[in-house]
């Protein structure tokens, strides 16, 4: 079963539908890995003391200790600083994209605009009387569409105040700043309707400002292109 949303007492990651979700993915367990060795190795020097009784009370310097617990954290978070800096490098990347798209939010909605197509809508947050089954604080009046296994350039901007342009499945989340434009690329393994919201507190209908995402099929995206 693949797992493309947040069900309730889910706590790992959605399963990933983007290359930059995998590569955050990897990045979060190799990290995690270092963690959890610390804390056992931790655990288990206070055990063996507690239980041995291996304490020095009088011990007030010891040179080769203090070197030992500078220099070991030292390349312990250069070592994940590495991949880290890396897979930053590797999101903001841009390859020749096969289709841009300008986002630009507003309070409380966002405003989808295809350089390439000429095309440019509103969409807003679904009145949930209007329909009789989807998804609470998720249903949109106007999807926005890309097609699947293809490098979509977003570039993201804001009208009045700071938004967050965040689908979690794919791992691409941007704040949309005013006068000031942002660049993601998303690319997206397999066809669906994907799902995110605003993620930065912008007022009192931060919680209406849903995103819903459509990846289908090349010819269907020409299609619902020109449907517009």
């Amino acid at each position: 079963m693949i797992n493309l949303m947040a069900f309730w007492m889910d706590i790992y990651f959605m399963d990933s539908n983007s290359p930059t979700m995998d590569y955050m993915i990897m990045f979060h367990d190799f990290s995690m890995s270092i963690l959890f060795t610390i804390l056992i190795f931790l655990v288990l020097m206070m055990m063996v003391g507690l239980k041995m009784s291996i304490l020095d009370l009088n011990l007030m310097e010891n040179q080769f200790i203090e070197l030992i617990w500078t220099v070991l954290p030292m390349f312990l978070l250069v070592f994940i600083a590495f991949p880290s800096l890396r897979l930053l490098y590797l999101m903001e990347e841009m390859f020749y994209p096969d289709l841009s798209v300008k986002v630009m939010g507003y309070q409380w909605y966002w405003s989808y605009d295809y350089p390439d197509f000429e095309l440019e809508f509103d969409s807003y947050l679904e009145d949930k009387l209007e329909f009789d089954s989807g998804f609470r604080l998720l249903e949109v009046n106007d999807l926005l569409y890309v097609p699947v296994n293809c490098m979509v350039r977003f570039l993201v901007s804001s009208v009045d105040v700071i938004h967050s342009w965040t689908i979690p499945v794919f791992g691409v989340k941007t704040d949309a700043i005013p006068g000031r434009l942002n660049q993601l690329n998303l690319y997206s393994y397999r066809p669906g309707l994907y799902f995110g919201q605003c993620s930065e507190i912008c007022g009192i209908n931060h919680s209406f400002m849903p995103i819903c995402l459509g990846v289908m099929e090349m010819e269907d995206f020409l299609d619902e292109v020109d449907y517009y």
